[in-house]
């Protein structure tokens, strides 16, 4: 049975992001990345400051029981990346086979099988201020593998920092007209340590955001979300 690099387990508590925000969830957040994004807020999944612990899938589905008890019926799984890790496959079958939904988010970048079993997948391709580069073909072939699946769903979402990000949306929309599309604000305060000073300035560039789309005739059906969990917790891990 293969072993999955686990940062944290918690919950239950609200999705902050993305297509099934404010959904109660479990967190399952995985450890490694592909990427390095200038303004990652989960840095520590790569960098080394924090130590995963390799668990089996009947560790994590124990874990979760520990923690949720039976206050939840959904399970989140996140990274770093998730979709580095084939051994999911096995969490994901376990989650299934208790009614549990699931949900991921990963940028695209790497195809793993288990993605088909997901019931909410949001695929979030990064933009110029991440200093990341697209890998279009692949992003073309997780939408192609995802987009039909009944009864489960899929969504992008772009992170918004400033108008080169904006004109990304824009093209990551136009490739992909027919996926429900997502633009969120982005945190450029990760050291802060003052939560009301924080929420204030996120309030201020999701208003910003917020006047950016809806003033442009190309984004029409996209819709604009903040960072819910920031609002609320600042950003203390692990809520």
């Amino acid at each position: 049975m293969k072993k999955i690099p686990i940062l944290e387990i918690f919950g239950p508590t609200i999705q902050g992001e993305g297509m099934v925000i404010g959904q109660k969830t479990m967190f399952i957040r995985t450890g490694g990345c592909d990427y390095r994004c200038s303004w990652c807020d989960s840095a520590f999944t790569w960098d080394g400051s924090q130590q995963a612990v390799l668990m089996t899938a009947p560790e994590i589905m124990e874990k979760l029981k520990d923690a949720g008890g039976k206050n939840f019926s959904h399970v989140t799984i996140s990274g770093g990346n998730p979709a580095l890790h084939k051994g999911l496959a096995e969490v994901v079958e376990m989650l299934q086979q208790k009614g549990i939904r699931t949900a991921v988010e990963t940028q695209g970048s790497i195809w793993q099988e288990w993605m088909l079993d997901i019931d909410d997948v949001t695929i979030s391709p990064k933009p110029p201020s991440s200093t990341m580069k697209t890998e279009w073909e692949q992003l073309d072939y997780y939408v192609k593998r995802l987009i039909s699946r009944p009864g489960k769903s899929m969504s992008l979402k772009i992170v918004i920092f400033n108008d080169k990000d904006l004109d990304y949306l824009i093209q990551v929309h136009e490739r992909y007209p027919s996926v429900e599309m997502y633009a969120q604000t982005g945190n450029d305060e990760l050291s802060a340590e003052d939560s009301r000073q924080l929420r204030d300035h996120l309030l201020e560039r999701y208003q910003w955001l917020i006047e950016k789309v809806t003033n442009s005739e190309k984004l029409n059906s996209v819709k604009v979300l903040p960072q819910l969990h920031t609002l609320l917790w600042g950003n203390k891990q692990g809520v």
